[in-house]
């Protein structure tokens, strides 16, 4: 069996190559002329300096959205120059008038919903990852990561953060910014000559979103297939001494209630992280007892299906950001559509590093991180590689031994935007407690698809785990492949995890299973005022276990509709087959539970509503209902978002479900009013309350952010739990810190 899989990992291989030429584009291929200045910039937002003038690259936008077919209806003039040390960029963005919408003055904000403009940089012409660097007319800066091609939205990480300046101006039917962007916080090749660029532009008032490049609508505004070339005239010089060193301190701390005699325990600590640029496009850095405290705290769900989901929130620890597709996109990651949950599997998920099983309490718990190192980023124009190396504590108290996580990555170029990837995970573990394994190791060979045009999108891989045990199947394999048209797409998924293939810094739900997802789409485009593109298709998943036969099973009909003002809903009715492998209750309540070996066929519909984010009230609603196993379901979840603009958001997030089956029934509710507060560019008070039925737990967290200088702050968050039904205190703590960037 597992020669056959083997075999059909390489076939893989071969099928899906059919890119021995380049693909005939879609569009044609802007390009720009950058050439030097020697004349300083004040970087104010005013376009006052006549150098400007001269520096004038394109004026000329497509229309995105709400059609791809025309020329943009507001002009949007792109400035740009350079320096030996910086590259400038200035904009003038036309408009109807200046009653621009900007929901706050938090960084890092999302395009869609206010008037902003994004400046796209793949350094090294790669069409595979790149930097974005945004302002919007209040002159809020953000910056992101992309990778995987910008082939969907799970590849654009918010949470990069570096060093650069902005700032932007408002007039009466135009707003202007410029940018200040250091060539060591970019990655590129020494003597570069030409980078792929890409600018887009979203205009609130006309419900316009536009490009430099002409991209289909089919395709997302952000995919790297569609950039043009920017050509220096001078060829680009390695930047001088890249090095920064990041120190903290920390003060605080936690007082847990649930001890007898009540344990307080003080949160002080210092450390420091170090970033030192080998090449211009090899970064390595370095953590000495890394702090992550101060991450804002991820939000409650109430998890109604039968699977683990805690691991699955997204990395925002800035350590592991640069460069983290190198390590992070190993398996099967696409999107779900059925009913059946998401059961997605990795590997490797950084999340991981420092999260243990508490033997004394079963459940997922930090651990203190002593060390860590990265080295990652480019060695050639084709090459990548990525090592990173993370001893965690020990934890006697919980059981937990300490350990050493070691990820090993080389990715090699292929055709124009394909690549091979060979990886070595090894976590290993020091004096392990009874019935821990001493080494958990994964290695992998992957390849990825991604055509000229984006047409065609696709992996295939293979993983072998060397554990102690005498399991079989150590090993998963599997494969995708999508045929992305304007007026259809085609999917196909399948993998297969074997009995024995366990990755401890990985995520496997389940084992012994194989999986097929294969779905097909029709794309309308009725161009009216109501509905500006609508999708319509069908979808099948099902599991197996060998020897055993089909366990789950979902036949759907999908669809999805954009309307003309930016609202977007999503749907699904499928009919569902499930075997329980474990008792279950689905109330969540304390039922009597499903018994394990017990089958049901049940119908469901499901929907997904996000509404114009440009308006003083948004929604976003999420919603199952039907049958449910043996029972019935009605659960809605969401948020109602009200802007005060440019100073933040009010946020009302709430789940409501309720579940019956034959045994009894469970009604859960988790509500979570958020505010977030932005007084200026630089000062930041975020809070949330959220109350989960589910967990009996209220809990309460508050953060204030300053940042005082580029990439430094100060923190200051206080947190506590209580008892939803006694309002008993659990735990609280509270925290200050400073962190400052130091150029060396």
């Amino acid at each position: 069996m597992k020669k056959i899989y083997l075999f059909a990992f390489i076939s893989s291989l071969t099928t899906l190559n059919p890119f021995g030429v380049k693909a005939q584009e879609r569009y044609p291929t802007p390009s720009m002329q950058v050439t030097p200045t020697e004349v300083p910039f004040t970087i104010d937002g005013e376009l006052i300096e006549t150098e400007w003038g001269r520096h004038l690259v394109t004026d000329q936008f497509w229309q995105y959205f709400p059609t791809d077919s025309l020329k943009a209806q507001h002009r949007t003039e792109v400035y740009m120059t350079y320096d030996e040390n910086f590259l400038y960029i200035a904009a003038q963005c036309y408009a109807d008038g200046n009653k621009f919408i900007v929901p706050s003055y938090r960084r890092d904000y999302r395009a869609t919903g206010n008037d902003n403009i994004s400046f796209v940089f793949d350094t090294f012409q790669d069409q595979t990852n790149a930097f974005l660097f945004g302002m919007n007319p209040f002159g809020v800066m953000r910056e992101a990561l992309i990778s995987n091609g910008g082939s969907d939205t799970q590849f654009f990480n918010t949470y990069w953060d570096n060093k650069w300046q902005g700032s932007a101006k408002m007039y009466d039917t135009y707003w202007t910014c410029e940018l200040k962007i250091p060539f060591k916080t970019l990655r590129f090749i020494d003597g570069s000559t030409f980078w792929n660029f890409m600018c887009y532009r979203f205009d609130s008032q006309s419900n316009e979103q536009s490009t430099w490049v002409r991209i289909p609508q089919n395709q997302l505004i952000f995919n790297l297939a569609f950039t043009g070339k920017m050509e220096f005239e001078k060829p680009l010089k390695k930047p001088g001494a890249n090095l920064a060193f990041i120190p903290y301190v920390r003060v605080g701390g936690a007082a847990d209630h649930l001890k007898v005699p009540r344990l307080r325990t003080p949160l002080n600590s210092v450390g420091a992280d170090l970033k030192v640029g080998i090449t211009p496009g090899l970064i390595l850095d370095a953590t000495i007892n890394p702090d992550f405290s101060t991450v804002e705290a991820d939000r409650q769900v109430q998890n109604l299906t039968r699977f683990d989901i805690s691991l699955s929130f997204p990395e925002q620890r800035q350590f592991f950001l640069e460069n983290s597709d190198l390590f992070g996109t190993f398996g099967s990651q696409e999107p779900v559509l059925s009913g059946l949950g998401n059961q997605n599997f990795t590997p490797f998920y950084s999340r991981r590093v420092g999260l243990e099983v508490d033997t004394t309490t079963g459940t997922y718990t930090p651990i203190r991180i002593v060390s860590g190192v990265r080295l990652n980023g480019k060695i050639s124009k084709s090459l990548r590689v990525g090592l990173l190396n993370i001893q965690a504590a020990r934890d006697e108290e919980r059981g937990i031994s300490d350990a050493n996580t070691t990820v090993a990555v080389i990715q090699k170029k292929l055709f124009s935007r394909s690549n091979i990837t060979a990886m070595l995970v090894n976590k290993e573990v020091f004096n392990p407690v009874v019935g821990q394994d001493r080494y958990n190791r994964i290695a992998g060979l992957e390849y990825n698809l991604a055509s000229p045009d984006n047409r065609w999108q696709g992996k295939a891989y293979y993983h072998q785990a060397f554990t102690p045990g005498n399991l079989d199947k150590k090993f998963s394999t599997g494969a995708s492949l999508v045929r992305n048209m304007y007026r259809y797409q085609v999917v196909w998924n399948h993998f297969y995890i074997g009995e024995g293939f366990e990755a401890e810094v990985g995520v496997v739900p389940r084992r012994n299973v194989f999986r097929i997802n294969p779905r097909f789409l029709f794309n309308f485009y009725p161009g009216n005022r109501f509905i500006n593109k609508q999708s319509v298709g069908v979808s099948y998943e099902e599991y197996r276990k060998l020897n055993t036969g089909l366990t789950d099973q979902s036949i759907g009909i999908i669809g999805e509709i954009t309307t003309s003002r930016n609202a977007v809903f999503t749907w699904q009715v499928a009919n569902n087959y499930t075997v329980l492998l474990a008792n279950f209750d689905p109330t969540r309540s304390g039922n009597l539970p499903l018994r394990q070996g017990t089958s049901y066929r049940y119908t469901n519909a499901q929907f997904n509503y996000i509404s114009d984010r440009r308006k003083l009230i948004s929604l976003e609603m999420k919603g199952v209902f039907g049958q449910n196993f043996n029972g019935v379901i009605a659960s809605l979840t969401g948020a109602v978002i009200y802007r005060f603009q440019p100073y933040g958001t009010l946020n009302l997030n709430y789940s409501l479900s309720h579940i019956t089956t034959a045994h009894g029934k469970g009604n859960l509710l988790l509500i979570g009013p958020r505010t977030d507060v932005t007084f200026t560019r630089s000062l930041f008070w975020t809070t949330f309350f959220q109350y989960n039925n589910l967990t009996n737990n209220i809990n309460l967290n508050s953060r204030i952010q300053w940042r005082f200088r580029p990439v430094s702050d100060f923190f200051l968050v206080y947190s506590d739990n209580y008892f939803a039904d006694s309002f008993l205190v659990k735990n609280r703590a509270i925290i200050a810190k400073l962190t400052y960037w130091l150029n060396l």
